[in-house]
């Protein structure tokens, strides 16, 4: 197990919050789905699952994350 530092949190358009850590030993950045908006039809975004920005499908492009 590793020390994480919290970031911030984001709220996605779909109402699925996400919290942004970053990894101390290793300073990389993880991003994780914490609570699925009761609307959200993904089926990509599940509870306490990682995620990268690279899955833009499922709705982590800059464009569709709101400040929280």
């Amino acid at each position: 197990m590793s020390l994480v530092r919290l970031l911030g949190f984001t709220t996605l358009t779909c109402g699925c919050v996400t919290g942004r850590y970053r990894d101390i030993g290793s300073n990389r950045e993880v991003t994780y789905i914490e609570e699925k908006g009761t609307e959200c039809a993904s089926s990509g975004h599940a509870r306490n699952q990682p995620v990268s920005a690279e899955r833009v499908a499922h709705g982590f492009a800059p464009a569709v994350a709101v400040r929280a």
